[in-house]
C-alpha cells in the first residue's frame, strides 16, 4: 500500500467510525484543529490513562500535577517564549498565502499552493504564541497568553509539589494538559496542529547526575512505546546536533516513528540543565533552591524532561495497527490495536434475532458495561458483516449468542487477530476478558 494511501485510508476511517472529525466541519472547518468523536476520546484517554499509570500510579518519585492554562504572562517572558517562540514567515505575493520560510518546498523560492516562483516576501519572525486579554480592559497591561506548552506550569510549582509533597531530589513532576500554538504551516492530520494535547513529566535531579537519569528516561521512554505493541522497527531516537538543540538544552533526543509522511517525532527527551528553574528564579525573585536535608547543600536542580504528544501518540498507534489482509478472496481492514487502548474492547452479537438469542446477548453486554469493560451491542447485518465492522474499530473480540447458548449457556468468543474461535460459559465472558486485559 502507497504511504499516502494509508494516510487517505485513515482519514477516511477516522471519520467514518468516530475516531476523529475536523472541528466546525459544518461551517467549513477550522484549519487543523479537530474533534475527538466516540472511538477516538476513548483512545485518546486509554493512552493518557497508561501513561499516567505508568508515570505516576506505580513509582513513588513522581508526583501528579494539573496546572492551570492561563498564566501570569511574566512566565512566558521568564520562559524565553514572547522574544524567542518565534517561526520565520514567508508571504506569497500571487495568492498571500503564508508559509514557514524553513520548509523544504518553501526554501526552493516556488509557491507549493498556487506554483508561482520568487514570489515570495522578506522572511520575518512571526510569534506562536496566542493572546488575549484578561479582564474587561484591551489594552497591553492585560495581555495574557495561552500556555504554548505545558511545562512551565511544573516549574513554577516545583517548591509547592516539593513541600506538599515531602518528596527528596530526585523526584519528578507529571502533567497532561492542552496547550495552543498558532503554527503557520500545520497539517499531516492530527499529526501538527494548534490545540493538542502534552503528557510531560519533569524529573529533577542534583546536578551531576542529570547525564545518568537521562540514559535512565531514555531507555525507559522507548519501552514504554514498544509495550504499547508499536513495531520495534518504526521506531527509532533521533539525536538533536548543535545546530537543532534548544536554548535551554544540554543534550535532546527525539523518539521517532515512521509515519507514511516520513520519520517524525512525538516525543522528546531532554536535559534542559537548571535554565527553567534559575530563569523562573531571576524573573520572579523567588528562591528556587532546594536544600539537601542530610547535608545542607543548597542547588537549583537540573531538569531531564519527557514530553510526548498526545495527540501524535494517538497518530501512531492509529497508523501502526492499520492492516488490510485477503480473507477469502476478501479484503479484510483491521485495526490491529493493542487490546488495552482499544476503544471497545467486546462486541456482543446475537446469531439471530429470535429464541430468546437478543435477550441474552443485550443482559451480557450489560453485565460486560457493569464490569468497567466497554462493550457495543449490534444485532444488524449479517454476522460476517458485524465482524467486518468491530475489525475495522479494533475491537479485540466479538461474543456470540447463538442456538448453543440457549441450549447450554456456551457462546462464542473470536478474536480480531487471529480469527480463532473458542467456546466458554456465558458467564466466564467477563473474567476471561479480564484476564487478557491484565
Amino acid at each position: 500500500m502507497a504511504d499516502a494511501d494509508l494516510m487517505d485510508k485513515l482519514v477516511s476511517l477516522a471519520k467514518r467510525r468516530g475516531y476523529v472529525f475536523q472541528s466546525s466541519e459544518i461551517y467549513g472547518g477550522t484549519g487543523s484543529v479537530w474533534d475527538y468523536g466516540p472511538l477516538g476520546v476513548e483512545l485518546k484517554r486509554n493512552i493518557k490513562d497508561r501513561w499516567w499509570s505508568s508515570m505516576v500510579h506505580e513509582r513513588d518519585d513522581i508526583e501528579g500535577l494539573d496546572a492551570a492554562i492561563l498564566m501570569h504572562p511574566r512566565v512566558w517572558e521568564a520562559s524565553g517564549h514572547v522574544d524567542g517562540f518565534t517561526d520565520p514567515l514567508v508571504e506569497c505575493t500571487n495568492c498571500h498565502r503564508r508559509f514557514r520560510a524553513d520548509l523544504p518546498e518553501v526554501e526552493g523560492g516556488q509557491c507549493p499552493v498556487c506554483g508561482t516562483k520568487e514570489a515570495f516576501t522578506e522572511p520575518r519572525m512571526f510569534n506562536l504564541m496566542f493572546k488575549t486579554f484578561m479582564g474587561p480592559v484591551e489594552d497591553s497591561s492585560a495581555t495574557v497568553y495561552i500556555r504554548p506548552e505545558t511545562a512551565q506550569g511544573i516549574y513554577v510549582n516545583f517548591l509547592n509539589v516539593q513541600g506538599a509533597s515531602r518528596q527528596k531530589v530526585p523526584f519528578g513532576i507529571a502533567q497532561i494538559g492542552k496547550a495552543f500554538r498558532n503554527e503557520i504551516t500545520p497539517g499531516n492530520f492530527i499529526f501538527r496542529t494548534r490545540e493538542f494535547e502534552q503528557a510531560e513529566m519533569q524529573f529533577f535531579v542534583k546536578p551531576g547526575d542529570d547525564e545518568e537519569w537521562f540514559e535512565r528516561w531514555m531507555q525507559i521512554r522507548m519501552q514504554w512505546h514498544k509495550d504499547l505493541g508499536i513495531r520495534a522497527d518504526k521506531l527509532r531516537f533521533h539525536e538533536h546536533g548543535s545546530d537543532e538543540l534548544a536554548h535551554y538544552a544540554k543534550k535532546a533526543f527525539d523518539i521517532e516513528y515512521e509515519f507514511p509522511f516520513g520519520w517524525k517525532e512525538f516525543e522528546g527527551i531532554h536535559n534542559r540543565t537548571d535554565y527553567d528553574l534559575s530563569r523562573h528564579q531571576e524573573f520572579s525573585g523567588k528562591r528556587l533552591e532546594y536544600i539537601d536535608a542530610p547535608t545542607n547543600e543548597r542547588f537549583i536542580p537540573y531538569v531531564i524532561e519527557t514530553s510526548m504528544g498526545v495527540d501524535r501518540t494517538a497518530l501512531v498507534v492509529l497508523a501502526d495497527a492499520y492492516r488490510e489482509e485477503e480473507i477469502e478472496g476478501e479484503t479484510r481492514v483491521v485495526l490491529a490495536l493493542n487490546p488495552s487502548l482499544a476503544p471497545t474492547k467486546a462486541a456482543v452479537f446475537p446469531l439471530v434475532k429470535k429464541d430468546g438469542m437478543p435477550e441474552i446477548a443485550q443482559k451480557l453486554s450489560e453485565d460486560l458495561r457493569a464490569a468497567a469493560i466497554p462493550s457495543f451491542y449490534d444485532q444488524s447485518g449479517a454476522i460476517g458483516r458485524r465482524y467486518r465492522r468491530q475489525d475495522e474499530v479494533g475491537t479485540p473480540w466479538c461474543v456470540t449468542v447463538d442456538g448453543e447458548t440457549v441450549e447450554n449457556g456456551t457462546v462464542t468468543v473470536r478474536d480480531r487477530d487471529s480469527l480463532e474461535q473458542v467456546r466458554i460459559s456465558g458467564d466466564q465472558v467477563v473474567s476471561w476478558i479480564r484476564e487478557r486485559l491484565a
